[in-house]
């Protein structure tokens, strides 16, 4: 697999013409050598050129490291600092080629970033966006796989949750309960937002002890992690009685979520999905009540290219994976949201998720 993404990734820096990409130790390091080093202060990049790579690392990681990759290392220890290493690299990489073009990773340190920038004086400077992120944007069929069946171990956890809603639980105790039904499938938790009430208008609200009580909206938002990949999904419910206008906002949040998928299709902008999506709640009457993006990205992380927002220029295609999460949120009352991870297939969105949209009913 590494070596088909740097063969790959050679490709691209081609069309490109980008003569070197440096990787910190991040995931773009993960997806295209399977390498996960240890981070610190010590300066560890991976420098892929033309017809050579090799990654300057730290002389006290070296050995567990060299079990995961083939790829040449070169080591420097604490005491000597890895600037004759680092030199080496660049020489083996690029040569003494003057003026390259460089991308960089965005998500590394910048003293990281400034050793190169320093040592290679006249270059013109990028990020990874061109290159290892439009590579990684669309997907494989392994990362297919992965995807989906993590997305199905969260419907099981959404079901889960749902039938430990009762008066008198804690937010925090159907947390529990969500991490623990990761556990018996062999994920673990990325994130978990449990959201009861007047909590759910808080897009990015903070699980806490909140206790449910009878006739109160539910929002719950979870993730979990297996096999390299994450899942995220948002579902509503409601315990007891159903809340004044509860129905009528969940209804207008299904018609934008099925607005958007229609609109997502090969060739269209990231920005027509969110202006779909938008355009129900703002006829609605909704509009200033939805405070966020229509959707991100995700694969190695939950969040990455491509972003769906209002003005995102992005061009959908094959491969890509994002979510379609539209919201309402009212502040004092409740907050909804329905989200959906979908992946460009056959011409259309597919959603990922086994798991209908309805409110569930405590």
């Amino acid at each position: 697999m590494s070596e088909l993404r740097m063969a790959r990734l050679r490709e691209r820096m081609a069309e490109t013409g980008t003569d070197l990409v440096v990787v910190g130790p991040s995931s773009h390091m993960v997806w295209l050598a399977g390498l996960s080093p240890h981070g610190d202060e010590r300066p560890v990049m991976l420098f892929v050129g033309k017809d050579h790579a090799g990654i300057l690392m730290p002389s006290l990681n070296a050995d567990s490291s060299r079990q995961h990759t083939d790829l040449p290392f070169y080591p420097w220890t604490d005491g000597e600092g890895p600037d004759t290493a680092l030199a080496a690299v660049l020489k083996d990489v690029v040569g003494t080629k003057q003026g390259i073009r460089i991308a960089l990773d965005e998500t590394m340190r910048a003293d990281f970033a400034l050793l190169v920038i320093d040592a290679l004086p006249g270059a013109t400077r990028t990020f990874l966006n061109d290159t290892v992120g439009y590579l990684r944007a669309r997907k494989d069929d392994a990362e297919y796989a992965a995807l989906k069946a993590n997305a199905l171990i969260n419907d099981g956890a959404m079901r889960a949750a749902f039938a430990a809603l009762k008066p008198g639980v804690t937010e925090l105790e159907i947390a529990g309960v969500v991490r623990d039904y990761y556990k018996a499938n062999n994920a673990k938790p990325e994130f978990t937002s449990v959201c009861f009430g007047e909590n759910g208008a808080y897009p990015h609200h903070h699980t806490g002890e909140r206790v449910l009580k009878a006739n109160e909206a539910v929002l719950i938002d979870i993730g979990g992690r297996s096999d390299g990949y994450p899942s995220d999904m948002t579902r509503v419910a409601v315990c007891g009685e159903t809340p004044e206008d509860f129905d009528k906002v969940h209804a207008v949040l299904d018609a934008a979520v099925k607005a958007a998928l229609a609109a997502a299709k090969p060739g269209v902008a990231a920005k027509e999905v969110d202006k779909a999506a938008r355009d129900v709640i703002t006829q609605a009457g909704y509009g200033e009540y939805f405070l966020h993006r229509t959707g991100h990205g995700m694969g190695i992380d939950v969040h990455e290219p491509p972003y769906i927002t209002a003005t995102s220029e992005a061009i959908l295609e094959d491969g890509h994976v994002f979510s379609i999460e539209p919201g309402i949120y009212l502040n004092g009352k409740f907050g909804l949201r329905l989200e959906e991870i979908v992946i460009m297939r056959g011409n259309r969105a597919e959603v990922l998720s086994e798991l209908p949209r309805a409110a569930f009913k405590a």
